[in-house]
């Protein structure tokens, strides 16, 4: 009975042309008479607030440049998906969790700002996931491979100095 309701109401409510979803080939659709595209607009009149951005277009620096003076100058160097105070992904806030045990400062850059940074670590540490934690220069991992280190003891040994000079 449950069965011959739920179809009734699903033939009734399709009935109507709104609850329909018409495809217009693969770059646009129809539902409930609105139109919906995957396809970003070649117009002249999209605002430029809008269209993807180079910070460094004008810089001397190259962007690989960026990355290995970060890696080289902070102790711990993390490549995330938004920043420690506000990370935009689970695996990132991991990472910041588990560094803020030891109290030590982090060094970070947001790589959901700039495509050719993340582009550029990428490259760099010859890992395809954020976030991506250099210590001392060194490439570590993730944070599965932190959090795994952290429960083993291996990052509190890899961060001892690290942690001495910061108190």
């Amino acid at each position: 009975m449950a069965k011959s309701l739920s179809g009734l109401l699903f033939k009734g409510i399709s009935a109507f042309p709104a609850a329909r979803s018409i495809s217009l080939g693969s770059r646009s659709s129809y539902l409930h008479g609105m139109q919906f595209s995957t396809t970003v607009p070649n117009d002249p009149d999209t605002h430029d607030d809008f269209k993807p951005k180079n910070k460094l277009e004008n810089a001397d620096i190259s962007v690989k440049d960026i990355v290995e003076q970060d890696v080289k100058d902070n102790p711990v160097m993390l490549y995330m998906k938004g920043d420690p105070e506000i990370p935009r992904c689970g695996f990132s806030s991991l990472a910041v969790r588990v560094l803020k045990e030891y109290r030590i400062p982090i060094a970070s850059r947001n790589i959901l700002e700039d495509p050719e940074l993340k582009l550029a670590v990428r490259d760099f540490s010859h890992w395809p996931t954020f976030p991506q934690i250099f210590i001392k220069g060194e490439f570590i991992g993730g944070s599965d491979i932190i959090l795994n280190m952290h429960q083993n003891g291996e990052l509190k040994e890899k961060l001892k100095d690290i942690v001495a000079q910061s108190e």
